[in-house]
């Protein structure tokens, strides 16, 4: 997403389908239009949602899955009316441009080409019911109303008709989800909600690097930053906006400190023990990186092959973490890990 990707025409392109509401607005009831499959298929299908704090492995559990072959997700290809994939499809259909795989801006050896599926749904979170949830600094919990969830049914039914070939389940890695993880599982009651946590100080020291990374990257290339508020993307960077639960403070302690990222762990896996859906099923990545057993469950709950060649590899960071923090905020993290990780393996046993 450097601003050297992207000329004069691409930019604009960007800013009228993704910066513009109405615009936006506009291009779901075109593509809308067009669609002739009934959205009442897609309701009992074994989708997988995953969504969870950033750099906890939700990105690379998604591409396995989508490697199996079973998943429609959106994709670079439905980039940047992607709120009109079918209509998009066949426009661009002419001048389609193949990108050659290259590693994606977090700079954590993923690799990312035109096919590469990517959490682009929350635009159409943004667009229909922002106002619900989207803050100036911060991102709340809400309980999105029953017209946009029967909308974003009609989406997903949408991505999956534009399938080049016949799918008919979903995919979807979007970190904001689990602000209405709720209105997820009562819209698709078959779906498998995984929600990825990772060993805390070693999350949080990853958090605070990509912040570090992205806060650099977008004060030198000011598209970057667009693009990225654009897609609702907020995890970290100088457009920043921390998740707030349950009228909860934000993080008391600057974002250039572990101490901030320790505490975002510690309120947001809190409140996913106290809020999630009974079927969503917290993944310890830990236990994915050393346990193959934990991925061949995981398959076998999606219905789906345990093709351990195919996808992304589960690693652990070699980077150790490093810093000064707060020794209660580490045991009140560590004390939260060790009960998902009980939890985790409890139900996945």
């Amino acid at each position: 997403m450097a601003d050297s990707e992207y000329g004069f025409l691409d930019r604009l392109l960007h800013r009228l389908a993704l910066g513009f509401p109405p615009v936006a607005e506009a291009s779901f009831d075109m593509d809308q239009a067009t669609v002739r499959v009934d959205p009442a298929h897609v309701i009992p299908q074994r989708h997988v949602f995953v969504s969870g704090l950033a750099r906890a492995g939700t990105s690379v559990l998604m591409r396995r899955f989508h490697a199996t072959g079973r998943y429609r997700s959106l994709t670079y290809r439905d980039m940047p009316f992607v709120l009109a994939p079918n209509r998009w499809r066949r426009m661009s259909l002419m001048s389609r441009r193949d990108i050659a795989k290259t590693e994606r801006a977090h700079g954590d050896d993923v690799l990312v080409d035109a096919d590469s599926p990517e959490s682009f749904d929350e635009v159409f979170w943004r667009i229909f019911s922002g106002d619900e949830y989207l803050g100036e600094d911060r991102l709340v919990a809400y309980r999105p109303t029953e017209e946009v969830v029967n909308k974003y049914v009609r989406y997903v039914n949408a991505i999956l008709a534009a399938s080049d070939t016949p799918l008919e389940r979903y995919l979807s890695k979007n970190n904001n989800n689990i602000l209405r993880l709720g209105a997820l599982h009562r819209a698709f009651p078959n779906a498998l909600i995984l929600i990825p946590f990772r060993e805390p100080l070693q999350h949080a020291h990853s958090l605070l690097r990509q912040h570090k990374r992205f806060s650099k990257m977008q004060s030198e290339q000011k598209f970057v930053l667009r693009y990225m508020t654009w897609l609702g993307h907020h995890e970290f960077g100088l457009d920043h906006r921390p998740f707030q639960f349950d009228g909860s403070a934000v993080p008391p302690h600057a974002p250039d400190t572990l101490n901030y990222w320790l505490y975002l762990w510690c309120d947001t896996y809190s409140w996913l023990e106290r809020s999630k859906p009974e079927a969503a099923q917290f993944v310890c990545y830990e236990d994915l990186c050393t346990r193959p057993e934990v991925w061949k469950r995981l398959a076998a709950l999606a219905d789906v092959a345990a093709q351990q060649e195919a996808g992304d590899a589960f690693k652990l960071s070699d980077k150790p973490p490093s810093g000064d923090f707060d020794r209660g905020l580490a045991d009140r993290a560590n004390a939260i890990y060790a009960r998902l990780v009980e939890g985790a393996r409890a139900r996945l046993s």
